[in-house]
This record gives structure tokens, C-alpha cells and sequence, in this order.
């Protein structure tokens, strides 16, 4: 059960309803998950959608790169939702199962690239201990330029402030969808 109320196109205000339209016509197609709750603030709404269509859809990243520093980071902030949205889109993108598997299992995953290790030492790394290490960083730039490890912080970031707005506001799955992992407030102590 969510912990808020999500706004509808018949009680949003004029703000909401202008971002909930420019959600819907681009991309996204839809609002759901965190811009739910975000819609809350329309200006944050707006801005929040914004810097998300430009890191999901706007970067040197592939598809495939940013959905696998995306699953890196909705695995590690342990958030459902996010794994849930973002594994379609990942296996869109030819990540492939047994990637996706081992992420799932927090496991460092077998058959990356040398584009797809660095990508994954470094969002590892920064979920674990919030920076990198001078090799890491290295590594990044190596594979992605400065723009495109740049644009990878940013991304890993963004999907961190997604995954803590899903938990903490409860953001429930689809009506039958199981969680592929417990939800932090559902586990043992």
C-alpha cells in the first residue's frame, strides 16, 4: 500500500496536469513509479522528468550501458519497483538473462565487455562506497570518454534518488506482480 496519494488527471492542478501531458506525449508514455509521488510539487515534477528523459534518452550511453548501471543501482537500493520497470527495458536493450541473473544475485556477472566491466566496477562502486578509486575512474574514462563517465555518475544518482523515493513512499508493483527481492522495511532484522 502506498504511503501517499498519487494525484489523478482529474484533481491535478493546472502545474500537474502540464507535466503529467508532457510525460505522457514523450517517451515515458505514461507517469507511474516515482514521478507519482513527485507530481506532489509540480516544478519538482517537471524538473525531475526532465533531467530523467535527458539521462535515460540524452546521453553517449547505450541503452544497454545505462540499463546496466540502472539494475546495478535498483539492486543495490534494494527497490523492487525499480528492478520491475527496468529489466524489460534492459533485456530491450540485449542485456542478457544471465547478466541480468547474476545482478539479481549480486554477483559480478560473466561475458561483459571491457565498456560493460568498467561500467560495472564503477556503479558498484559508487552504490557500495558512494566514490571510486583512481582505477576505476580510470577505467570509466577509458571506456567512455569524461562526458560519458560524466553522464554515468549522473545516472547512477538519478536512479539512486528514484529507488529511495519508490521505498520510502511505499510505490507498490503492479496488482500481482511478486518482488523479485524483499523490500528494505521487509526484512529481517
Amino acid at each position: 500500500m502506498p504511503r501517499l496519494s498519487f494525484p489523478t488527471p482529474d484533481t491535478m492542478s493546472p502545474e500537474q496536469l502540464a507535466v503529467h501531458n508532457k510525460v505522457v506525449s514523450g517517451p515515458r508514455g505514461e507517469i507511474k513509479g516515482p514521478l507519482r509521488a513527485a507530481l506532489h510539487n509540480a516544478e519538482l515534477a517537471d524538473r525531475w522528468q526532465a533531467l530523467g528523459a535527458l539521462l535515460r534518452y540524452q546521453t553517449t550511453l547505450t541503452p544497454r550501458q545505462s540499463e546496466l548501471a540502472i539494475l546495478i543501482t535498483g539492486r543495490h537500493c534494494r527497490s523492487p519497483f525499480e528492478w520491475f520497470a527496468h529489466v524489460p527495458e534492459a533485456e530491450k536493450a540485449g542485456l542478457p538473462t544471465p547478466v541480468i541473473e547474476a545482478l539479481l544475485a549480486q554477483r559480478r556477472p560473466e561475458g561483459l565487455d571491457v565498456t560493460e566491466a568498467a561500467i560495472y566496477q564503477f556503479a558498484l562502486e559508487l552504490n557500495q562506497t558512494h566514490s571510486v578509486s583512481n582505477a576505476t575512474h580510470a577505467a570509466a574514462v577509458a571506456a567512455l570518454g569524461e562526458r560519458g563517465a560524466v553522464e554515468l555518475t549522473a545516472l547512477v544518482g538519478y536512479y539512486t534518488l528514484v529507488a529511495m523515493t519508490l521505498n520510502a513512499h511505499e510505490i507498490p508493483l503492479p496488482p500481482g506482480v511478486e518482488p523479485a527481492f524483499p523490500r528494505p522495511q521487509d526484512e529481517p532484522a
